[in-house]
This record gives structure tokens, C-alpha cells and sequence, in this order.
């Protein structure tokens, strides 16, 4: 079985690029899809494999991984490995992937996945395999064939939500994600934590006013597009609510930020798509 992946890197530190390692070993090609303002190839581990491309500008997620995703099907490659620059691989992990996609009739699985190991609390199976609605981006092996008769990745989200909506159409359209959580990644997610707030804990990301913007923007087409078929699913993602609360209490730039949240609902009211932030 060949195996391609594709790491997407923005700005990426030192510490970053020392996940590549982790996992260039099981495959047979890493495509580097560099959105940063300068190069960074020259940063980057020696190695035959990594094909590096410099896209001179901030694509987002979709852009870069449909690209890496149509150049692994010209070198006949079935599955890719879809990885942000802070995930990083325990060893023999992606080894016993690939041997279960092998092993297993996988015609109607579009991504298969390990379990992710963040700060979120969040509860892990106790089955050893399962087949959650939706997973993150980062560490995934994609089926190609499916990713090609859906279409890819909607270029237009440009980022958060890529991953949401891909496996929402996944669902959709009868093919499923199938997790193995014998498995485990470390996926850093920022600056993240929790604070008890009344009787709950609170979570608080301290993204940007820019993700934001898109969160809001994104996560409200995706409910349009998908509160048929995932209803349950798509009225909690467009519960702002506490989100908001959280940015009030403990984060900082709070101004920008409400602003960014205003911003990305009237630009959803506008059908804006695309890279839209900051422009009228």
C-alpha cells in the first residue's frame, strides 16, 4: 500500500517542524504546502520523500490539501495523510493504520483515524474501534476515491470548518469515519483551558479575532448546507453563546473580537466566501 501525505505550514517554529519526522518514515511522499510569506524549505529535514511546494500566500486548509490530494492520485496513491505542522506521531502509530486499512473492506470508509489526544475533555471510547460524525483534520488518513466523488475539500470555508463539513458530507452521502482508539496522536491545540464558570466548565480557546470571524461565517453555512441530515449536530455548532461568554470573562482583545463575531454573521447574511476577512 503507498501512502502520500501532506502537511500544511503557516509561520511554522522549529518545534513544528520537528513533527515531521514522526511520521515520514510510513510514507511514501510528504507534500509540504507551505502558506507562510517566506520559504521555509530550507528549514525543513533532509529527506527525499518531502515535495515541497511554496504557495506565497495564505490558501487555508482546503486549497493546499486538495492539491496534495490530486497530485498523490497521478502517482496512483489511495490514501493521504492530512497533518497540521503541531500534530505529532508516536511510533508505529501510522504503521498499524495502514495495516488496518489493508486488512479491512474500506469501499465505504472515507477517513480512518486514531484517537487525538488534546487538552479538551473529552471522554475516549472504550470500544477499540468506533465511527464518530466528525473528526479533526490533522492526523487522518483520506480515501482518495471518496474525497474525489465528493469533490474534495469546500475551498471556499478556507479555514475552520473544512474538516466539519467534510465528514458532514461524508455522512450525507452513506460513507462513514471509522476511529481507532488503540491508537493515539498528540494534537496541540493552543492556547486552550478550562474555568469553572457557575456549576460548568468553561472552555476558552483564545483564538484570534480573525478565526473568529470565519467560525462564525463558516459554522452558520454548514448548518444551511447540512441541518437535514445532521440536525442534532448542526444546532449545537451554531450555539455562540458560550463561546462568546467565555471571550468576556477571559480573554483578552476582547473588542476585536466581538467585533470579528458581528462581522462574520453579516458577511454569512452577504454569502461572503472566500478569504474575506477585513474587507468590506
Amino acid at each position: 500500500m503507498k501512502l502520500a501525505g501532506a502537511v500544511v505550514l503557516y509561520e511554522p517554529t522549529d518545534e513544528d517542524l520537528e513533527n515531521i519526522p514522526s511520521y515520514i518514515d510510513d510514507l511514501d511522499i510528504l507534500y509540504v504546502m507551505d502558506n507562510s510569506k517566506e520559504r521555509n524549505d530550507k528549514r525543513l529535514p533532509k529527506n527525499k520523500k518531502i515535495k515541497y511546494i511554496f504557495n506565497n500566500e495564505n490558501l487555508g486548509i482546503a486549497a493546499p490539501l486538495n492539491k496534495a490530494a490530486e497530485l498523490a492520485r497521478k502517482e496512483n496513491i489511495d490514501w493521504l495523510l492530512t497533518m497540521d505542522q503541531d500534530t505529532h506521531f508516536s511510533d508505529g502509530v501510522l504503521k498499524k493504520m495502514k495495516e488496518k486499512i489493508e486488512e479491512t473492506d474500506c469501499k465505504n470508509i472515507g477517513i480512518v483515524t486514531p484517537w487525538h489526544k488534546t487538552r479538551l475533555k473529552i471522554e475516549k471510547p472504550k470500544e477499540d474501534i468506533d465511527y464518530p460524525l466528525d473528526v479533526m483534520t490533522s492526523g487522518n488518513l483520506v480515501n482518495l476515491v471518496i474525497h474525489k466523488k465528493l469533490k474534495g475539500f469546500k475551498e471556499w470555508i478556507f479555514i475552520d470548518g473544512v474538516d466539519i463539513e467534510y465528514c458532514l458530507n461524508l455522512k450525507k452521502n452513506n460513507y462513514k469515519i471509522m476511529r481507532l482508539n488503540y491508537l493515539e496522536i498528540d494534537h496541540n491545540l493552543g492556547d486552550i483551558f478550562y474555568k469553572k464558570f457557575l456549576w460548568k466548565d468553561l472552555l476558552v480557546t483564545n483564538h484570534s479575532a480573525m478565526r473568529r470571524y470565519y467560525q462564525v461565517r463558516n459554522y452558520l453555512y454548514i448548518r444551511d448546507m447540512y441541518i437535514d441530515s445532521s440536525s442534532k449536530f448542526c444546532k449545537i455548532l451554531v450555539k455562540f453563546k458560550t463561546i462568546i461568554l467565555a471571550v468576556i470573562l477571559y480573554e483578552k482583545d476582547k473588542i476585536p473580537k466581538l467585533k470579528a463575531f458581528y462581522q462574520g454573521y453579516k458577511a454569512y447574511k452577504r454569502n461572503k466566501r472566500g478569504r474575506s476577512y477585513g474587507k468590506n
